[in-house]
């Protein structure tokens, strides 16, 4: 039986590779004219036309050598076109659909007619199942190429979200806006870190005030902050404590320690330049 199986699927193989070659150019423009319908101009027709020629091309070239096994070595260069083809559109901002439709519109091109023989309905037949395997393989590197993309989207936010600025010789400052995640606290401490290294400061000040609640697991993540700053021989200075902030981190028990804390960021600044042995009441201070 599989033995008949893979006879039946070789014949078939040939035929398609015989309908396909008879009208190779025509049926090319049609798939090219058909895919464009559906991008809307937002691909220039010199591209569009050079991916799917090739794509064309490298699918004959695959049913003449090793039949409908898409995943078989002889499928390679099919694979690799798909692969591309579906990074390219991801990148481009076209949907699951589109990409999709840029190989599911090729089985329209080939359509049976009343007119086709039932060697030629079932050669489309086993081509259609062919182009639905196919592009199913498109939309699952789609979709991890989109992963990749919103994953590399989302560290540019979270680096953009944590700057760290200096204020003075030998003071840094984080403000903070936003939630603060067990994520987010890794590369604002990295980021701090990093940046008492390259200015050789000795004071830091974690500005909360764009925070918008603390609760427990907040506080955690900044002792855990403070403590790595510590580690590097740099003191820390919490700021932005409003009255809201206050009245919740006492309900809660939450425990500062010896850490200390400010208002605004301006108390805390002052309380680091102190520190520095720097008078800010003096005019002389340069930052």
């Amino acid at each position: 039986m599989g033995c008949a199986r893979v006879t039946v699927q070789a014949v078939e193989s040939v035929r398609l590779v015989e309908l396909l070659s008879e009208r190779r150019e025509a049926l090319g423009a049609e798939w090219v004219e058909a895919v464009a319908r559906t991008l809307r101009g937002r691909i220039s027709a010199a591209e569009l036309d050079r991916e799917l020629q090739e794509l064309f091309t490298a699918l004959v070239e695959a049913l003449r050598r090793g039949g409908q096994d898409w995943q078989g070595e002889e499928y390679a260069e099919v694979r690799a076109l798909l692969t591309e083809l579906s990074r390219n559109r991801a990148r481009q901002g076209f949907s699951t659909t589109e990409t999709a439709t840029s190989v599911l519109a090729f089985k329209a091109i080939l359509a049976p007619t009343t007119d086709s023989s039932a060697q030629d309905i079932t050669a489309y037949l086993e081509l259609a199942r062919l182009m639905d395997a196919l592009a199913l393989f498109t939309m699952e590197v789609y979709a991890r190429t989109r992963e990749e993309l919103i994953s590399a989207q989302s560290d540019q936010l979270l680096e953009l979200s944590t700057p760290v600025v200096k204020l003075w010789d030998g003071v840094v400052a984080v403000p903070l806006v936003g939630t603060l995640d067990s994520v987010r606290t890794q590369v604002v401490m990295e980021k701090l870190l990093q940046a008492l290294v390259d200015t050789g400061s000795e004071q830091a000040i974690i500005d909360i005030t764009g925070v918008p609640a603390v609760d427990t697991e907040v506080a955690q993540h900044l002792l855990k902050t403070v403590v790595a700053a510590r580690l590097m021989g740099a003191e820390c200075t919490i700021s932005g404590i409003r009255p809201q902030i206050a009245q919740t981190i006492v309900a809660l028990g939450i425990q500062f320690g010896d850490i200390v804390t400010k208002a605004t960021l301006a108390d805390a600044l002052k309380h680091a330049l102190r520190r520095g042995g720097i008078d800010p009441t003096e005019t002389g201070g340069r930052p």
